[in-house]
């Protein structure tokens, strides 16, 4: 008798656009075939359920999918993520809000799943250091996705700095603009007491991080921004956000990022998303933007709604192939296929006396392993605090990293005390 495929069974958290965009193709793609490699052989990649509050997104994307998900489960409601968690399920798979990360995440791991969570994967470094000690304590992978990281642009840009071609980055600016209709109805369920930033300035955030470290130090953050259209003027909802952070190098050098985000860009803009970033060191400057690098496509009545004007097929397209074969790829998806490789590599890739030392390994790969993510989660744990009191009208505030008084400390102008927001080093 042959032995059965080995497989891997996986829960889906979050059935939104992040979903169909990028995780849906994959699960269609080895729905058709198998995930291989020559240290697992083929390894099936099995979709056994949908998680969502009110299942109806789930519900219709399983009628157009029924010939290759005929097993898959549709769990809405208070109870859907226990019940999933009780299900043989072997991977989690997380694309909720930002703010909604964190739980799903808590309960899957202390079961002993391994965990994939969209960006940024939580607001503070508590819920962080929770994550990643229960990862340990499972023996489990925890990651979080990067999918700006696998853009080729970027990876070529990090290979200049890693090669010493590009010498000592001293400052940056990046920027990502994003529709009205993405805030006023495709996050509208949500978007209450939400920011770009946090959503989208953390690719950036990590790009920085992961492509000109780690032989710096993480030393403050201040932020500002623009309500009104979104929501009030006065209440905790952001239109657009605009920060600064600041690395130090050993030798007292600093360099300084500018990142600004926007959900409000008017929905004809021809970029749809507009996304660029400059970067500037001792020997050289580099430049990329997305709409200049590609295609500019016009159809009557079709662009730019149902078709994008400046489309990014790096990061997810459709494609007839020569030999007739249709598929969806794009570095969106490769980094959802990319974490299913490590995680047949841990369970798949040897004798099983050796998955812990395979387990370690993946866990060293610190594009995204949860535990390399500290200095990105703090990032994001001074922004929201940064943004929380100016939404009160205490603006002006910075946040200081490691240093006397704690990791993270919020100091405001006209204030004498600080605010200790994380103790422990960063």
């Amino acid at each position: 008798m042959q032995p059965s495929t080995p497989q891997l069974r996986v829960g889906m958290v979050g059935v939104g656009m992040i979903f169909e965009e990028t995780y849906a193709p994959f699960f269609e793609q080895t729905a058709r075939e198998p995930l291989y490699d020559s240290t697992t052989g083929p390894v099936q990649v099995h979709l056994t359920a949908l998680v969502s509050r009110t299942g109806q997104r789930a519900a219709r994307y399983l009628e157009r999918q029924a010939s290759l998900f005929t097993t898959c489960r549709n769990l809405s409601g208070s109870d859907a993520l226990r019940a999933l968690i009780q299900m043989p399920v072997d991977v989690v798979c997380i694309a909720t809000p930002d703010h909604r990360h964190f739980e799903p995440a808590r309960a899957a791991l202390a079961a002993g799943k391994h965990v994939l969570i969209e960006k940024p994967s939580v607001l503070n470094l508590n819920e962080l250091d929770e994550l990643v000690q229960l990862a340990r304590q499972q023996g489990v992978l925890a990651k979080v996705v990067y999918h700006k990281l696998l853009d080729p642009d970027h990876k070529r840009l990090r290979t200049l700095v890693h090669d010493g071609v590009l010498r000592h980055v001293n400052n940056g600016y990046c920027s990502l603009l994003e529709p009205k209709s993405i805030s006023g109805s495709q996050f509208a369920e949500w978007i209450t007491g939400r920011n770009p930033a946090t959503y989208v300035a953390i690719h950036y955030w990590k790009l920085i991080d992961f492509t000109f470290g780690p032989n710096w130090f993480l030393d403050r953050i201040t932020a500002t921004g623009q309500r009104g259209l979104v929501g009030p003027a006065d209440g905790p909802t952001w239109d657009s956000v605009q920060m600064q952070v600041v690395y130090r190098y050993p030798d007292q050098r600093e360099a300084a990022f500018d990142i600004h985000t926007s959900w409000v860009n008017p929905d004809n803009f021809p970029g749809y998303v507009e996304q660029e970033v400059q970067f500037r060191f001792d020997n050289g400057v580099w430049n990329a933007h997305q709409r200049k690098r590609g295609v500019e496509v016009t159809i009557e009545g079709r662009t730019p709604g149902e078709y994008k004007t400046t489309p990014n097929h790096h990061y997810n397209a459709e494609f007839l192939e020569p030999w007739g074969q249709r598929r969806r790829r794009g570095y969106g998806i490769e980094v959802i296929e990319r974490f299913f490789r490590e995680v047949a590599y841990v369970e798949y890739g040897g004798p099983r006396h050796e998955r812990p030392q395979r387990l370690r390994a993946m866990q060293q790969l610190e594009y995204n392993d949860l535990a390399a993510d500290r200095r990105c989660v703090a990032i994001v744990q001074a922004l929201e605090a940064i943004l929380e009191h100016g939404a009160q009208g205490r603006s002006g505030c910075l946040v200081r990293v490691n240093g006397p008084m704690g990791g993270l400390v919020l100091y405001e102008p006209g204030r004498p005390e600080a605010t200790i927001l994380y103790g422990p080093t960063v």
